[in-house]
């Protein structure tokens, strides 16, 4: 298995013998093998665990099992403790991708502060199907179907040579002790159902099923090279650069395009544009000039024969007017909106996505703004004022959770830290008589 392993990194070349390794250790059979290949390799590495604080005392457990793991190589040991559920509720995401972003973010900021050359995680061959299956189900384009790659930037997974039973044998032929996660049985998680239900069905209609789907990956991979080639051939004729993160789209080529759909994502995908707005923009080619679509960082702005994508001012400069015939927007954030009369059958709602505002309180348009140093409100329950950044403060709210939050105001007087806290000034009353109600989508 050694030997395979430094087979495997050098004919990829993942990393030298001269690199210092962070190496991510969950504690579990995978990280706990790749921990020992390395060790009996030779490299120099460190160890790194997240706790995500997902299973009560086992996540403590695991911490401190490879803690231990760590002394036991005699190696520097780096751990932090998360708030994984509150970060995918403020967010809006599922509780693994609330894992994955706070996981890998960590990893490359301990790797900067402390000169690591590489970061190494242990996905193996099972890995790759799982995630095969995963993006299908999300819906992909060629690019999600190609699987996980051996390296990434400054992350490698030097594993994926190996299957999971080549994983368990080595795992017991060397004796290695490792933390038995029992969230990788709940078929709740997305992955854990590919993992225990459709992947031993496919086994079942296909013994050589995983054999044959890592050939399938590979073609995808030559696949989306050729796909790649095309597309930039392509964007040699449409795109016009005019300036740093600025781009012109030259339309009479555009209409030339043949799918013009697939080869518009293509163009636009760096500028974080997605499916539903492309659409939208290809079915608005040739109309007026001056329409406007927005991606979280750019602006595609039709002016005649061209469109213009330029990155958004400073978000935290930006502000967006709701009026009273607004039904609800996607940007920056997905808000449906709806006004109607108090009655005593209407019940209201104790979760923080949704906002159900006083409307005689109000007056359109209504503000939606980034927070900012200063600002204040009543929260909801209590009686007296309270700054913001005390309220993060007091929530325990990071940097990158507070610089997302977004708020709604009646001009200068905070109604809603959207998905967070309502202010007690616009709660619906006994006296209230019409209600206008804000859903986080």
């Amino acid at each position: 298995m050694v030997e395979r392993l430094n087979r495997y990194i050098e004919s990829l070349r993942l990393f030298t013998s001269d690199d210092i390794l962070l190496v991510g250790v969950s504690g579990g059979i995978d990280s706990v093998v790749l921990l020992e290949l390395l060790h009996l390799a030779g490299y120099a590495f460190s160890v790194a665990h997240c706790n995500f604080n997902l299973r009560g005392t086992e996540s403590d457990q695991d911490e401190a099992f490879v803690k231990a793991l760590a002394r036991k190589y005699g190696k520097p040991f780096f751990h932090i403790s998360f708030d994984t559920r509150g970060f995918a509720s403020l967010y809006g995401i599922s509780i693994e991708m609330a894992a994955r972003e706070q996981r890998y973010t960590w990893f490359e900021d301990i790797r900067h502060l402390h000169h690591f050359d590489k970061i190494v995680v242990a996905h193996h061959l099972d890995d790759q199907a799982e995630t095969f299956f995963l993006n299908l189900a999300r819906g992909t384009g060629i690019s999600g179907l190609t699987g996980m790659k051996a390296i990434t930037g400054k992350l490698v997974r030097p594993l994926l040579f190996a299957t999971r039973k080549e994983i368990e044998n080595f795992a017991s032929e060397k004796k290695l002790e490792y933390r038995e996660d029992s969230s990788n049985q709940i078929t709740d998680f997305q992955r854990n159902k590919i993992r225990h239900l459709i992947l031993p069905l496919m086994e079942e209609l296909n013994p050589s099923f995983r054999d044959g789907l890592q050939g399938t990956i590979a073609h995808l991979r030559d696949t989306w090279s050729v796909y790649s080639q095309a597309v930039d051939a392509v964007k040699e004729r449409v795109v016009r650069r005019k300036s740093a993160g600025e781009i012109e789209l030259f339309v009479p080529e555009l209409k030339m395009l043949n799918p013009l759909s697939a080869y518009l994502f293509e163009i636009l995908k760096p500028y974080h544009f997605n499916g539903d707005v492309v659409d939208e923009m290809i079915r608005s080619i040739g109309s007026q000039s001056g329409k406007q679509f927005y991606s979280s960082t750019h602006r595609a702005v039709f002016d005649r024969d061209v469109i213009l994508i330029h990155k958004q001012k400073e978000i935290s400069d930006t502000r967006y007017y709701l009026d009273e015939s607004c039904s609800g927007i996607d940007f920056p954030v997905k808000l449906n909106i709806a006004a109607q009369d108090r009655t005593d059958s209407v019940k209201l709602s104790k979760s923080p996505k949704t906002a159900m505002v006083d409307m005689d309180k109000i007056q359109f348009p209504l503000i939606l703004r980034k927070w900012q140093k200063g600002d204040f409100f009543q929260p909801l329950g209590m009686s007296g004022l309270k700054k913001l950044s005390d309220f993060f403060v007091d929530e325990k709210f990071s940097l990158p959770e507070k610089e997302k939050v977004w708020i709604l105001t009646n001009g200068e007087e905070i109604i809603w830290i959207v998905g967070i806290r309502l202010d007690d000034r616009y709660k619906i009353t006994p006296e209230t008589t019409r209600m206008l109600i804000l859903e986080l989508g």
